[in-house]
């Protein structure tokens, strides 16, 4: 069942979809180093188990796994192919997350299955046919989940939703919280309990999602970064660094849009 439907040059090359709902990158990779992300993510494996560390615990074998926002991982995939879907608040909660793993227990507040729902996002990864499929593949993944929109504040709603639209709406902590009538410190705390990263952390993601939805419509690093608001290309790919563990040119640099889609475009 999970035979490689793919071609050895299908495989090395990654896929990405950015949205303001769900974001899924597939795609073959090594070790990334320690990392934390602004957004619950849901980790499969394509076509095999992986070796996961949550935090300071021991490496693990798993085939799928949820981790919620703020809480440092790694993961070594030798090279194999790893979908990551990446959930913004009120779209997938975590409990909706954790029905696409299978046979899971929890480590250290993530969850790990040695089984999960992959098939939907490996034929995703094999299929490429273009935007609409990627959009309704992840729509049933979405309902296999039996998502709802989540109980999100709704002060906060009204900000992730400014956010989402213009990552350049909110420059600081206290503009944000004037938009919702709170002072700044309980505007912190509330966008912290209902998100589970601070502001700062959140915006960050949105501006690093507008840069790389950049480079996939074929701008090149350093205009991406400056359009998306960092100071400059190292900027950039320490930020990249800081959310996926690796740097950009891991799975990032050869990846174009085409015919509407996220696709990867060989050299």
């Amino acid at each position: 069942m999970n035979k490689r439907a793919a071609t050895r040059a299908a495989d090395a090359r990654p896929l990405w979809h950015v949205n303001e709902g769900l974001s899924l990158f597939a795609g073959p990779l090594g070790r990334n180093a320690r990392h934390s992300h602004s957004v619950p993510v849901f980790l499969a494996g394509l076509y095999e188990c992986f070796s996961l560390r949550i935090g300071d615990g021991d490496w693990q074998r798993c085939r799928s796994a949820v981790i919620p926002a703020g809480l440092p991982y790694e993961f070594d995939m030798k090279g194999a192919p790893l979908a990551v879907l990446y959930a913004e608040p009120g779209r997938l909660s975590m409990g909706h997350l954790h029905r696409l793993v299978g046979d899971g227990r929890a480590e250290r507040g993530a969850l790990i299955g040695r089984g999960g729902e992959v098939s939907v996002l490996r034929q995703t990864y094999e299929g490429r046919e273009g935007v609409s499929w990627i959009e309704d593949a992840l729509g049933d993944l979405v309902g296999f989940a039996e998502a709802r929109a989540g109980s999100v504040d709704p002060r906060v709603r009204r900000v992730l939703g400014s956010l989402r639209r213009n990552y350049l709406t909110f420059d600081c902590v206290p503009t944000a919280a004037t938009a919702t009538n709170l002072s700044v410190s309980r505007f912190q705390h509330v966008f912290t309990q209902e998100v589970g990263v601070p502001f700062r952390r959140y915006r960050a993601w949105c501006r690093m999602r507008g840069a790389i939805a950049a480079v996939l419509d074929g701008s090149n690093l350093t205009d991406a970064a400056h359009a998306a608001g960092f100071s400059d290309q190292p900027h950039f790919s320490r930020e990249f660094r800081r959310f996926f563990g690796a740097p950009p040119h891991h799975g990032l640099a050869n990846a174009r849009r085409r015919r509407g889609a996220v696709v990867a475009r060989e050299r």
